[in-house]
């Protein structure tokens, strides 16, 4: 009897979980690595307050494609004017564009942390994912994206491996402190970027609506969301944990993920390098699909297009289309010698931390319309969380940008 209560609720199991999972990518892992060398324990509090977030954004965006059966382009689109629908969909696609190209170089970074040029691993990743996507049905894609899901547990593996004071682990998630110079602020704005990252949001509330979900089956979608959300903020905090622990005391800074794999051969041994380079693998494999993926929804909805994982080319050539140039440009970019990783992996994170403000306001506005959500929109509580997430995100946005002004005048 308890195996049919639950069964439900397993296979509803996908878009919440893969969205969240998604953002833990290339980009995501060096800067929790970055995070960990350069403070320590110390962003973990956070991490806590912007996982919190990550599941009350997620559930929104979720909740909104189950009561209107329509994507967030489609719903900005109708919902919005021109002009705001232009700047909407255009910082999303700013915020995407970078972080497609990320992904391949993660690819790379870990290939080549196996031995394997990233010239061969590269062009292979991004013809499997393209096949996966253009010749699969939605049910076999989300299976695949599932598995390479759990990739992700390897860093659990990893932070055990680096033998962390667990008591000051405890203390210091527990306790916040909050740092007024630029380093840290840059980071926490990166922490926000990449965790609560927008085309997380796009992702989820497209797949809803792919997989057809209903309000009165909802609740399922729900249990999704918070286990996805929970999964990936376990997740960070171990690969910060990892590089607190041995990183950290030494002084030792990380600029990639694969710094830090490199970094923790030599310090945690063997096994903990090891384990950090497949997790860097699994995930930038993950996000290289869910990714194009998210953004090839976004332009397909605003455009009105024909879309979907389980349409044929002669169904939705634009989709189709759209979704193969992202992958040639993103696997093309990567393979540019001498391409700056640090700025193309961290930069794009901060730059969505500054850009997420324009898409969580937007998703305020769609998700307490009555008109388009019925009963179903936000009840008071879950909006006092969600304006606070808004309005917090943007003033840290703004001091940034502040801070970063008065260094450029040597005031700070």
């Amino acid at each position: 009897m308890k195996s049919r209560r639950l069964s439900p609720y397993l296979l509803a199991l996908g878009p919440g979980l893969l969205a969240a999972a998604a953002g833990n990518d290339a980009g995501g892992i060096a800067t929790y690595a970055s995070a960990g060398a350069s403070y320590g324990y110390g962003l973990l509090w956070a991490l806590v307050l912007v996982t919190i977030c990550v599941g009350v954004v997620q559930e929104m965006s979720a909740r909104m494609g189950a009561v209107t059966g329509k994507g967030f382009s489609d719903l900005i689109r109708e919902s919005f004017s021109l002009r705001a629908t232009a700047l909407i969909l255009l910082t999303l696609l700013v915020a995407n564009a970078g972080i497609i190209v990320s992904e391949f170089i993660g690819i790379a970074a870990a290939a080549e942390l196996f031995g394997v040029s990233r010239y061969v691993a590269v062009p292979l990743s991004a013809v499997l994912v393209w096949l996966l996507i253009t010749r699969g049905s939605y049910g076999w894609v989300e299976r695949i994206f599932l598995v390479l899901s759990f990739a992700f547990l390897a860093y659990i593996g990893a932070a055990f491996l680096a033998r962390p004071d667990w008591g000051d682990v405890l203390t210091q998630t527990v306790r916040p402190h909050l740092r007024t110079e630029v380093g840290y602020l840059h980071l926490l704005i990166a922490l926000i970027g990449t965790t609560i990252s927008p085309y997380m949001q796009l992702y989820v509330q497209s797949s809803v609506v792919e997989k057809g979900v209903t309000p009165a089956d909802y609740r399922y979608t729900r249990f999704d969301v918070i286990i996805g959300t929970v999964f990936a903020g376990i997740v960070a905090a171990f690969i910060i944990i990892a590089t607190a622990a041995t990183l950290f005391p030494r002084g030792i800074a990380v600029e990639t993920a694969a710094d830090a794999a490199r970094a923790l051969e030599p310090v945690a041994g063997r096994w903990a390098g090891e384990l950090f380079a497949l997790g860097l693998l699994g995930a930038s494999l993950l996000a290289a699909g869910v990714l194009p993926l998210a953004t090839t929804y976004m332009m397909s909805e605003a455009l009105g297009f024909e879309r979907g994982v389980s349409r044929s080319w002669d169904e939705a050539p634009i989709f189709m289309g759209l979704f193969t140039g992202l992958i040639v440009l993103g696997a093309g970019i990567a393979l540019i010698p001498g391409l700056p990783l640090i700025q193309v992996l961290i930069g794009v994170y901060v730059l969505n931390g500054l850009l997420l403000p324009v898409e969580l306001f937007a998703i305020l506005r769609l998700v307490n319309d009555r008109e388009l959500m019925g009963p179903h929109v936000n009840t008071p509580l879950h909006n006092v969380l969600a304006w606070g997430i808004a309005i917090i995100v943007s003033l840290l946005s703004l001091m940034l940008i502040v801070l970063t002004v008065l260094g450029w005048f040597g005031v700070v």
